[in-house]
């Protein structure tokens, strides 16, 4: 299956963000901690180069334990600040203050020698759509300051805010890249919510899912549905809407709507804490 969604108004997002960041000293970007490589648009990372950079791993309470750790040595390996966020339950908030001033501790410095005190830093959050940009800021700043849902394209426009007299933060929407180089690229992203579902072969992505727990997490599958793993992906789904009793009149299997519910399991964490791309794929 080969997955490509690129909306027109992400191209504009894309035409107003280049035109902003001249603005700001900091940029953050939110990244599906499930999916640390795919979960990056290579767009962003070319809009960024020589801004102060912040990572956080948003969604890091779905996403497995060790990997989250793997993950955070990782970016440290790489010079850049990351810190584990769970943005719904607030989880991490208190460690971005000071991610904040470490990435931004060579401006500080700066503005400090040329006799600018106070100046508050301006960041830009960034990130691919449901990522939980617009969730983050209204938990940083501890009110309802944007829009938030869960489905991507919440956000259409930019939107400052300003937290404390230290920090504006500008909201942009969630954007992708025009084509995805990488078939798996597009396969993970809709694995994890981030393209449109009514564009998906539903059925096709869950076996795409089935085939990955079986390979990185063998017994989620078993444990959750109470059925055997042996069975190669379509007949194994097949099984799951026997065990989950989803029939079409007739008592003919609805292996469509057995997709959605594994789709959605995996989404939400009933599967478990899974992370689908490991630190070795960013090899």
């Amino acid at each position: 299956m080969e997955i490509q969604w690129y909306p027109g108004h992400m191209t504009k997002a894309m035409r107003q963000m280049s035109e902003d960041i001249k603005l700001i000293d900091l940029l953050i970007e939110l990244v599906d901690a499930r999916i640390p490589v795919s979960g990056r648009n290579p767009d962003l990372e070319k809009l960024g180069q020589g801004k102060a950079r912040l990572i956080l791993l948003n969604k890091s309470d779905l996403a497995d334990a060790g990997e989250n750790e793997r993950w955070l040595r990782f970016y440290k390996e790489q010079g850049m600040q990351a810190v584990l966020l769970n943005s719904q339950k607030g989880n991490g908030i208190s460690e971005i203050k000071e991610a904040v001033a470490a990435a931004c501790k060579e401006k500080t410095e700066r503005d400090q020698k040329r006799g600018i005190k106070n100046r508050p830093v301006r960041a830009m959050v960034v990130g691919i759509p449901n990522v939980g940009k617009s969730t983050f800021i209204n938990s940083f700043a501890k009110k309802a300051v944007t829009k938030t849902g869960n489905r991507p394209g919440v956000t259409k426009g930019k939107q400052w805010i300003r937290l404390n007299p230290a920090l504006e933060l500008l909201d942009t929407p969630g954007v992708l890249w025009p084509k995805f180089e990488d078939r798996m690229a597009g396969l993970h992203l809709a694995m994890i919510g981030t393209i449109n579902d009514e564009i998906l072969q539903t059925e096709e992505l869950a076996c795409e899912c089935i085939d990955l727990l079986k390979a990185q997490y063998p017994g989620r599958i078993r444990d959750r549905y109470e059925t055997a793993e042996e069975a190669e992906a379509y007949p194994l789904l097949e099984s799951i809407a026997q065990r989950l009793g989803c029939l079409k009149k007739g008592g003919a299997l609805d292996t469509e709507r057995a997709a959605r519910l594994l789709i959605d399991d995996l989404r939400s964490g009933r599967l478990g804490r899974i992370t689908i791309e490991k630190v070795k794929y960013a090899g």
